[in-house]
């Protein structure tokens, strides 16, 4: 197995540890009280260092693979997939929290259902469906997006101990989010359509 492939599985591996840091343990009703209390103190920011690294992955398999010529369709289907579920698993991380919106989720999870089952047929007829520009820009507005989300309660945290009184600060640093996560579901929504629209010769017959 070549490099960038080792790194899309890389990716994969840091999901369940950037999980660990983000939600409290709560197993049939036993809770480490040490560990969830400093889960909810500092876990959301080591998270966030375990997803910065994850997401370099990305940017770090492509680069490799086209330097030294190392593209394969192991690799193309790997790094898919590595990006999905590091995403998509965040996603349901906030969802636990009640950070972001279900409904949001869903059309993100829709879109990636309606592209993989494209490459899927894609596949059946010799053929694979690399990732598009469109789609590589869909991702980095996805993980800029959840990157801010997860520094966000420490942002809320320094502007509350900083301007005490001045709840306007507090809602814009949370509104930010918000814009930056509609962005993200928006630019799903458009990298969706566009590859159906490329690959629809795919559906006929």
């Amino acid at each position: 197995m070549n490099l960038p492939n080792k790194l899309s599985i890389a990716r994969i591996v840091l999901v369940p540890v950037t999980l660990l840091f983000m939600l409290p343990i709560s197993l049939f009703g036993w809770e480490p009280q040490g560990w969830n209390e400093f889960i909810n103190s500092y876990g959301m920011i080591v998270a966030a260092g375990v997803f910065i690294i994850a997401s370099l992955t990305d940017m770090a398999d492509g680069k490799i693979a086209r330097k030294y010529n190392l593209i394969t369709d192991l690799g193309k289907f790997l790094d898919s997939l590595a990006d999905k579920i590091l995403v998509i698993s965040i996603m349901l991380a906030f969802i636990g929290l009640g950070r972001i919106s279900v409904w949001a989720v869903m059309i993100i999870i829709l879109r990636e259902f309606a592209v993989s089952g494209l490459r899927m047929i894609a596949a059946s007829k010799g053929e694979v469906i690399a990732a598009k520009m469109i789609g590589k820009v869909k991702t980095v507005t996805q993980m800029i997006a959840l990157i801010y989300l997860m520094f966000e309660p420490l942002l809320l945290e320094i502007f509350r101990l900083g301007f005490n009184g001045y709840p306007l600060e507090i809602n814009a640093i949370t509104i930010i989010g918000d814009i930056l996560f509609g962005i993200c579901v928006i630019m799903t929504i458009i990298s969706g359509i566009d590859y159906l629209l490329k690959g629809k010769h795919y559906l006929k017959g």
